[in-house]
């Protein structure tokens, strides 16, 4: 039982610490995106290096984020049903959710777009704008890693409602244990 909240908090910090850097990408979107304003409208120019670097920061956003949102329970959902629900409920909504929804879209995420990264690599793919960022194989390789990152938490999602089930309630606030203790990591 130790191990698997040993594995748990290991999960949830690493959903952490990827939300917590994936956080930078905002206000740098933000500035960038002030930055490409400004040049393109005041100073009537601008660089495709400089818009691409919106739609990276974008994409590094939204693909770290992915685990931290789902850890946080922050995702969209239809909550006709779930929010009166008791909290064993929700867990089994959770387990069943997690194994019948988010499983399979994650998998089919990463075998879905393999090849379609992989050839991106095999050409070390760059922007089709001249002046565009080189590096468009490293941006869709974060679609694979979004698969990963939504698999890895949703494990501890899974974990976390199936302990729960089994009589361990302490496991079951998600939100209130974002930063463990470095020893439960070891």
């Amino acid at each position: 039982m130790r191990i698997l909240q040993q594995v748990l908090t290991l999960l949830d910090y690493l959903a952490e610490i990827l939300g917590r850097l994936a956080a930078v990408f905002a206000p740098s979107m933000l500035l960038v995106t002030c930055y490409v304003v400004i040049t393109r409208y005041v100073f009537n120019s601008g660089s495709v290096a400089v818009q691409d670097l919106v739609t990276y920061f974008n994409t590094l956003l939204f693909t770290l984020g992915a685990g931290y949102t789902l850890k946080h329970n922050a995702h969209v959902r239809v909550d006709i049903f779930y929010g009166s629900a008791s909290p064993r409920k929700q867990a089994l909504v959770n387990l069943i959710g997690t194994l019948l929804l988010l499983f399979p879209v994650s998998i089919f995420i990463l075998l879905s777009c393999w090849t379609y990264v992989m050839s991106s690599w095999a050409i070390h793919e760059q922007s089709p704008d001249t002046g565009g960022l080189p590096y468009v194989y490293l941006l869709k390789t974060l679609i694979l890693l979004m698969g990963v990152v939504l698999l890895t938490q949703g494990t501890a999602e899974a974990l976390r409602s199936l302990l729960f089930l089994c009589g361990y309630p302490d496991v079951q606030t998600t939100a209130a244990s974002t930063q463990p203790q470095e020893e439960n990591l070891l």
